[in-house]
């Protein structure tokens, strides 16, 4: 009885979570590897991951969403594929990083934490990417780009497919 439960409750991510969880022994210390695993499997975790997850390593469905929610590693919406961070820590904001995120927003028609409908671009801000000295810099997926003109950010955008 107990297993056609658990098969009622199985969701389209059970054997995704499953192995992650597994190849970590189920050890409720690597929650957050666990995330971190999912969440570049699936570029987001939806609540339905969060909720096995809890099943999974056996803790409560609150603690795993106050890790997935306080570390900004984490997104609980979809993201696009390419993820667009403008860094706006003190040395980029006094190089220009607010003028920046502007153009950027403007090319890619978005705000700050949108998505594009087509699903291609995610804008984010970061306080700080630790290069202080290339500011300002903008980092699309995990190429950094620093002091970009408004043609060499034509070119990122448009060879990000």
């Amino acid at each position: 009885m107990v297993s056609k439960t658990k098969s009622k409750k199985s969701t389209k991510f059970s054997s995704a979570v499953r192995r992650a969880v597994g190849s970590y022994q189920k050890d409720k210390d690597m929650l957050i590897q666990i995330l971190l695993d999912l969440q570049s499997m699936f570029g987001w975790l939806p609540q339905e991951v969060l909720a096995e997850v809890s099943e999974q390593l056996e803790v409560p469905i609150t603690q795993v969403y106050q890790i997935a929610s306080y570390y900004k590693a984490f997104s609980l919406m979809p993201r696009g594929r390419h993820i667009v961070r403008v860094c706006m820590g003190t040395a980029c904001q006094v190089r220009g990083s607010p003028q920046l995120l502007n153009i950027i927003s403007a090319m890619l028609d978005l705000k700050p934490y949108e998505t594009s409908r087509d699903m291609r671009f995610t804008l984010e801000t970061v306080n700080c990417l630790g290069c202080c000295a290339m500011g300002p810099v903008v980092v699309v997926d995990d190429a950094y780009h620093s002091k970009p003109a408004t043609p060499a950010l034509k070119k990122i955008f448009g060879s990000a497919k």
